[in-house]
């Protein structure tokens, strides 16, 4: 009686195929849509010159708005894989604010055209973008490249006896495009290095010679007031808040950068929360001017003093309050603060135009705005509500929001905190 045939210790090509193909492109649709904070699916052909297939996605609120947007743009894929350049279209409507910018597809090309990425933008691509999302095409292709070459050296393994030239070939042709792929995620590293730079320089360049104006603006004011005209007190201070305004947006992208660098560190120390409320308040009183507002402050007793990072407290509390002030035309702001257990919870509540259910998801995107108006109707750079989010991550907190258009918007915080008997 024959034995059995002994199992194979070579994984089949489908196997290969289907899980590290499947790691690799979750892998790079999140990245792409992380870089551009929109949405990115990789439509993928299994062979040349056959249909475009939707093999994954980032960023989409759910599948069936993923797989209709990858339907949609199906023939401009193919489009761009005949001229071997990107291809942009125009919104398609499904996405809302995370596709304002238009949609760019670029070609996934290797030793055959693999596919292309269809990558939602919230705002108008740059040249930077376009040329990182570009590399990250070609990195997908090259690793692409590599599986399906993997894959087949797989399969040679089976019979490598007979066919030992050809698997020479093939490793060396997989070992050339090993070195494409470091080529390619150097290049990537040497522009993530580049933007890290400008970022620190622009912020220690700027600040300077504005914090120079800024304290110059105080001075005349301070000790001219009967020099000058009521006209010109008055543009002083306009000048002043839009200083003001321009290095505390510098200062939010710096403590942005060094927290997404984990070079911002947390320092405890003994804080009194009553008084970071009441700072929090003061500064905004500008913002306030002009406005039917009142501010109201609900402390849940007792309210001791706590151990924590009171700058980082300071500057959560200040960003959620500005944000309540600057969206609230008229009406009430509450502030409630209590202490449960070994936590510090604080809830800002108010009266103003609210945020519908479709932007809610968005609100603490780095430079998100509700609509295209925002940026000239209410001041700053979408970038508050992002520092939060980060800041209260730093400290190991949650956030929470609770919005309702026309009726107002609920933001909290829960921070843990050494309670000071």
């Amino acid at each position: 009686m024959a034995s059995p045939a002994p199992e194979s210790v070579y994984p089949t090509q489908t196997e290969i195929e289907r899980d590290d193909r499947a790691a690799l492109l979750r892998t790079a649709v999140a990245r792409a849509a992380a870089l551009t904070k929109g949405a990115t699916a990789a439509l993928l052909s299994e062979s040349d010159g056959a249909p475009l297939q939707l093999r994954s996605a980032a960023g989409f609120p759910d599948a069936e708005i993923a797989r209709g947007f990858a339907d949609a743009l199906s023939e401009l894929g193919r489009r761009a894989i005949e001229t071997r350049s990107a291809c942009a279209s125009a919104p398609l409507g499904s996405l809302g604010s995370r596709e304002a910018g238009g949609i760019l597809v670029i070609p996934i090309l290797g030793h055959r055209a693999h596919g292309a990425l269809a990558v939602a933008c919230p705002r108008e691509p740059n040249s930077v973008l376009r040329e990182v999302l570009t590399m990250a095409a070609e990195s997908i292709g090259a690793q692409l490249d590599r599986l399906e070459l993997s894959a087949e050296l797989a399969e040679q393994g089976r019979c490598a006896e007979e066919k030992s030239d050809e698997v020479l070939k093939l490793s060396e042709t997989l070992f050339a495009q090993d070195i494409e792929l470091l080529r390619s995620n150097e290049r990537l590293g040497q522009i993530e290095r580049l933007k890290n730079d400008f970022i620190e320089k622009m912020s220690r360049e700027l600040r300077t010679p504005l914090n120079s104006i800024i304290e110059s603006i105080i001075g005349v004011l301070a000790g001219e007031n009967d020099v000058l005209s009521e006209a010109a007190q008055q543009s002083l201070r306009h000048a002043l808040d839009d200083g003001t305004a321009f290095l505390r947006t510098l200062q939010n992208i710096l403590d942005l950068w060094r927290i997404k660098q984990a070079e911002l560190p947390v320092e405890h120390q003994e804080v009194n929360f009553r008084e970071v409320v009441e700072e929090a308040i003061f500064s905004v009183q500008d913002t306030l001017a002009g406005k039917s507002v009142e501010i109201e402050k609900t402390f849940a007793e007792p309210l001791p003093k706590l151990r924590t990072d009171l700058a980082k407290v300071n500057q959560i509390l200040f960003l959620l309050l500005d944000n309540a002030v600057k969206f609230t035309p008229r009406g009430r702001i509450e502030i409630r603060s209590r202490v449960e257990g070994s936590e510090l919870v604080c809830e800002i509540q108010d009266t103003g135009i609210g945020i519908c259910a479709d932007d809610q998801q968005f609100v603490f995107d780095e430079f998100f705005q509700v609509d295209e108006l925002a940026s000239t109707k209410y001041r700053g750079a979408g970038l508050g509500l992002a520092l939060v989010r980060d800041l209260v991550s730093l400290l190991d907190g949650s956030l929470s929001m609770k919005s309702d258009v026309g009726t107002g918007t609920t933001f909290g915080f829960r921070l843990p905190v050494e309670v000071l008997r």
